[in-house]
């Protein structure tokens, strides 16, 4: 079900490197929601005619919503100037999420706040006692975000940076194509899961295609209403232009065209 919740900060967290945390109570949007998902905000300083932004759902427990978001145009950098305690009007759940039930183990592959909906995805996956593997890049170590988090739910972390500020240095498809080796060479199966920059989206589509197995890829396009009216979040794929907020944000790897 879909709702239009007025929910309240519970904390509005700057979180360093321009990234923040913002809790809110949104017991309705808590019960729907699915990883892979977005919500919509409405930023409350802002003019009531300008338009909500979209956010992934980092975690979704006992009433209360996360989203991680990083300041960088004005609406973004509007909603890190919000205070605990504003009402903020929240539409959601919105798209389609990942799958969440597969025995495989999950290869999670992110970069930046790309982690947040793979966060909610293994921890949904570690109440099943399902196997989750993060990979995880960036351009120094600052932009590693909420890693502990993925610990603390016995994920194996793999890091990478460009400056090799922690983790290997370079792309974090090589940690991920080491440890694929070592999962074929063992028999294992397993499926992959990204979302983070069109580029990494790419790397990890053509890997599940040439290894033959399911990948599951989160696409973020400039998704303005939300709800699939103004076709302004289009992405190509094998069955002709797709919204990402309906047909998406979540598709198979199978289906996209790059």
């Amino acid at each position: 079900m879909l709702y239009d919740e007025k929910t309240v900060i519970i904390e509005n967290v700057d979180i360093g490197n321009g990234y923040h945390l913002m809790v809110l109570d949104a017991p309705k949007i808590v019960s729907e929601v699915e990883p892979g998902q977005f919500v919509h905000v409405k930023v409350p300083s802002l003019e009531p005619s300008a338009l909500r932004r979209p956010f992934s759902v980092l975690d979704a427990e006992d009433g209360k919503l996360s989203v991680l978001y990083k300041s960088v145009g004005r609406g973004s950098s509007a909603l890190a100037d919000a205070k605990a305690g504003e009402p903020v009007m929240v539409e959601g759940p919105l798209g389609h999420g990942f799958p969440v039930g597969s025995k495989a183990a999950a290869l999670l592959v992110g970069g930046g706040f790309g982690v947040a909906p793979l966060y909610f995805l293994a921890k949904r996956r570690a109440a099943l006692g399902l196997e989750s593997i993060l990979f995880v890049g960036g351009r120094t170590k600052d932009d590693l975000l909420e890693l502990e988090r993925f610990e603390k739910l016995g994920v194996k972390v793999f890091a990478a940076t460009n400056d090799g500020s922690a983790g290997v240095k370079g792309f974090v498809v090589a940690p991920l194509d080491g440890e694929v080796l070592k999962l074929r060479q063992e028999g294992k199966a397993f499926e992959l899961f990204t979302c983070g920059p069109d580029g990494l989206l790419k790397a990890v589509t053509e890997r599940a295609l040439s290894l033959g197995v399911p990948g599951w890829i989160s696409v973020d396009r400039h998704m303005i209403c939300g709800v699939g009216a103004c076709f302004a979040c289009i992405q190509k794929t094998v069955r002709g232009n797709s919204r990402c907020c309906i047909e998406g944000p979540v598709f198979r790897a199978e289906d996209l065209v790059w």
